[in-house]
């Protein structure tokens, strides 16, 4: 490899893209054109990066297949940044057989890494996990490293653990001096300001507060009963609920929990699950049958009393209630999360994230724009949607999480 390719890509790798184009804006080889277009990614016009790692990819012929593989890679990188999911997950599969295939395990580390950032946008935290554990980083350079601790700091916040989410940020600041990349820095600094962020609104009879991650891992761990309204589930010591897939009961524990030590009225209850404010007998049947149901699902963990007015709720043992509300309440907080980070979505890539139809996070998305949040360009199936990110929030925790099945 010639000298201008060989200082380009150490420039690359410290994170200096206009050094790196300095060197092969006037080429038109294959090294060259993969170098332009990691450093046209790195400098944010991800549409021309993707033109150059293409043309970079054909240039190189069927016989570098390595070479192309990488340039696979680097377009799979670039369509995660672009929030292209499913063209991210076809470059990623290639990829990563070819470069396994021929001995590159830094790069096929690399693309596993990339896929599991995927999944976590997408709310799949148990197959990020799994997949992340199955990765030995020992021997990888430091800036895969460094990707590793970052990506499990991000999966331990999802989970609401602060002190594995604070140990993992250590050990990826650490890699990312010795690798020397300030990019690197910047991203491990960015994740650590977010454990200094409230997470959540913590809710008790006492009132309500903004709370930490720690101090929410504190009550997790606690022998309160908490209702769990960021990821939408119930706790009480090691028993945990998931109810994501019923919003119905969600709604109705909920509202009985910010309702105690005292009962709920059923007219309230009515309004938390069925959304109507005008109840006929009906609404008072189906709640009956509703609370039935929640009883069977709390019985591990609380009962559920009818009284003169409505129901309580009576965790078992006498342990107190506390509802953890996301920190940003809002109808939308998970469309809005996935929009913080800056990046230009498409509706279709959000509804996959989402786990929802198209059509209804269009609705979304034009209610969001009617009121000044986000912003849209483009039109038809280029246009795209974005804002900025949600200041002094640790947004991470609106994301949404695949549902456990019940």
């Amino acid at each position: 490899m010639d000298s201008m390719i060989t200082a380009a890509a150490l420039l690359l790798a410290h994170g200096d893209p206009l050094g790196a184009l300095s060197r092969v804006a006037l080429r038109d080889d294959a090294p060259a054109l993969a170098l332009r277009g990691i450093a046209m990614a790195q400098l944010g016009d991800l549409a021309r990066a993707r033109q150059l790692v293409r043309r970079a990819a054909r240039a190189f012929g069927a016989k570098e297949a390595v070479a192309r593989a990488r340039c696979q890679l680097a377009e799979a990188e670039i369509a995660l940044a672009g929030r292209d999911l499913d063209t991210c997950a076809t470059l990623l599969a290639d990829a990563c057989r070819t470069l396994d295939a021929h001995g590159d395990h830094a790069n096929a580390a690399h693309a596993r890494y990339l896929e599991i950032r995927r999944l976590l946008l997408t709310g799949r935290l148990d197959d990020a996990e799994q997949r992340l554990a199955a990765l030995d980083s020992s021997g990888l350079p430091r800036a895969l490293r460094a990707a590793h601790e970052l990506t499990a700091a991000g999966i331990a916040v999802r989970r609401m653990r602060a002190q594995a989410a604070r140990a993992a940020l250590a050990r990826a600041d650490a890699h990312a001096r010795a690798a020397g990349i300030a990019a690197l820095g910047a991203e491990v600094e960015w994740a650590a300001r977010l454990l200094d962020a409230p997470a959540a609104r913590l809710v008790t009879p006492d009132g309500q507060r903004d709370v930490l991650l720690d101090e929410v891992e504190r009550l997790m761990a606690s022998t309160a009963l908490v209702v769990d309204g960021c990821m939408h589930a119930v706790h009480h010591r090691a028993v945990e609920i998931p109810l994501a897939r019923r919003p119905v009961l969600f709604a109705l524990v909920r509202a009985l929990a910010e309702a105690w030590p005292h009962d709920a009225p059923r007219d309230t209850l009515i309004l938390a699950a069925f959304r109507t404010r005008h109840p006929d007998e009906t609404h008072r049947a189906r709640l009956r049958v509703e609370m039935g149901r929640l009883r069977t699902v709390l019985r591990d963990a609380a009962g559920v009393r009818a009284t003169p007015r409505g129901f309580q709720l009576v965790p078992h043992d006498g342990h107190d209630v506390a509802v953890l509300a996301r920190p940003v309440d809002d109808d939308h907080a998970p469309l809005l999360a996935l929009l913080s980070d800056g990046e230009a979505w498409s509706s279709s890539t959000l509804a996959q994230a989402l786990g929802t139809s198209q059509r209804t996070v269009q609705r979304a998305l034009e209610a969001l724009a009617a009121g000044g949040k986000i912003q849209a360009f483009g039109q038809a199936r280029a246009r795209r949607w974005a804002m900025l990110p949600l200041p002094g929030f640790a947004t991470s925790l609106l994301l949404p999480s695949a549902p456990g099945v019940q």
